[in-house]
């Protein structure tokens, strides 16, 4: 079987900054990605966007967590 596995990938520039992703291992944290897409997801405004979008027959004096906050966790 061949090995069709690039060993890094480059993206679009953003701005300046180059973006490239490599499949070397090294110091992983588990909680990395979480970070970069909650930065995107406020950058965007997609969680914003679908909560709007989204009926929410809730009773209003019952609602403890805003429904952005639902969507954003399971984004």
């Amino acid at each position: 079987m061949p090995n069709c596995t690039a060993d890094e990938m480059t993206f679009r520039c953003l701005g300046r900054r180059v973006i490239k992703a490599n499949f070397r291992g090294g110091a992983i944290r588990s909680d990395g990605g979480l970070v970069l897409l909650r930065q995107l997801d406020r950058r965007l405004g997609l969680s914003k966007a679908v909560a709007q979008a989204l009926n929410d027959p809730r009773a209003p004096n019952r609602i403890t967590h805003a429904l952005q906050d639902l969507v954003a966790q399971r984004l």
